[in-house]
């Protein structure tokens, strides 16, 4: 379908629709309902600068094709979209809102999201944001899109920065157990070293390191550690941001099995949690990686007691709800975005919280 041929099916809908590019997200949120609106047919790149650094893409477009473009230029995505089996599509990245490794020392998708064009839940097709940053005044609906996962509208194409390679990168292992590992992170944070991306799990915390050439290698000197080659930490991070690695081959595993797989945001300062289970650490602290068996309130309890909020990722039975629960006043503000842009309910009903 063309975009007005997706206007006219929002437009005469008289039952729910369930926005789809590749579905290599649908195990995320809540079950996705209603009849398959695909995104597929919007497919291409309808404006890229490099030297401006922005692309604009439309959002039925796989995600690998728009990075490998960037990649002639020796450019990327800074936030390093996930890409679940190698599949998703530029519309499914932006309402997921998913980053990868480098999330918090470079930024989310929202951080990145410059403009956007949707289709409303009454057929209309609105366009917000532009290509630059300072293009942004009063409310910034394009990244409030960002996340949403298509409950406020159809994305049909979306306007993202885009940055150079660095012109170098390392990585470093270093032998600590959580609490020693939590530590070092801190302490490094809030010196001036180019750490991109840093990784805990089973005793061995790994770092990246990407900058400037004479940058990266005083970091080397600096933190000491064993460095790893290119290549080998390559597949590694490439592992880690598409969930396709060890941890993760582990945790869905476990999830057939019963267990719950649980991403966890915390303040970076925040102690170990000690939960039964396998757990695994980006983010310099912030993000969190827990496969458990325990209940759902004991997770969310314990997340909550150092300032955090727990997201149940992967489970079989996502009915203690996959996102923690809204206050009130956050309520009240989902139900009436929801209202203004979606009078109907019409589009992806249900996918953040079963009440929207």
């Amino acid at each position: 379908m063309n975009v007005a041929e997706l206007q006219a099916r929002v437009r005469d809908a008289r039952a729910p629709l369930r926005i789809t590019g590749h579905g290599s997200k649908d195990f995320y949120g809540e079950a996705p309902a209603g009849e398959p609106l695909s995104t597929l047919a919007l497919n291409g790149v309808t404006a890229y600068e490099p030297s401006e650094l922005f692309i604009s893409v439309l959002a039925g477009t796989p995600i690998y094709d728009v990075e490998a473009l960037l990649a002639q230029h020796r450019q990327r995505f800074a936030f390093e979209p996930p890409r679940f089996g190698n599949r998703g599509t530029v519309g499914g990245m932006v309402a997921a809102g998913l980053s990868g490794p480098a999330r918090a020392t470079l930024g989310s998708v929202r951080d990145h999201l410059l403009g956007a064009v949707m289709i409303n839940g009454q057929g209309e097709l609105l366009s917000f944001g532009g290509t630059v940053m300072k293009n942004v005044a009063g409310f910034d609906v394009s990244r409030v899109l960002a996340g949403s996962m298509g409950q406020l509208g159809l994305i049909t194409e979306a306007t993202l920065k885009v940055v150079p390679l660095p012109a170098a990168v390392a990585t470093l292992r270093f032998e600590f157990d959580q609490p020693a590992a939590l530590k070092a992170l801190n302490r490094w944070g809030g010196e001036p070293l180019p750490i991109e991306a840093s990784a805990w799990w089973d005793g061995a915390l790994l770092l990246r390191l990407a900058g400037a050439q004479a940058a990266v290698e005083a970091a080397l000197k600096k933190l000491g550690g064993d460095a790893i080659p290119n290549e080998l930490a390559g597949a590694f991070w490439m592992g880690l941001r598409h969930h396709s690695d060890e941890f993760f081959a582990g945790a869905e595993r476990a999830v057939a099995g019963g267990a719950r797989m649980w991403r966890l945001s915390l303040p970076s300062t925040a102690p170990a949690l000690h939960l039964h289970g396998e757990q695994l650490i980006e983010w310099g602290g912030a993000q969190r990686w827990v496969v458990t068996p325990l209940e759902p309130a004991a997770v969310r309890d314990a997340t909550a007691s150092v300032g955090g909020h727990a997201t149940l990722f992967r489970a079989l039975d996502k009915s203690p709800g996959a996102f923690t629960p809204l206050t009130p006043p956050l309520a009240t503000i989902h139900r009436r975005l929801k209202a203004s842009f979606d009078p109907h309910g019409v589009l992806n009903p249900g996918r953040l919280y079963p009440t929207l």
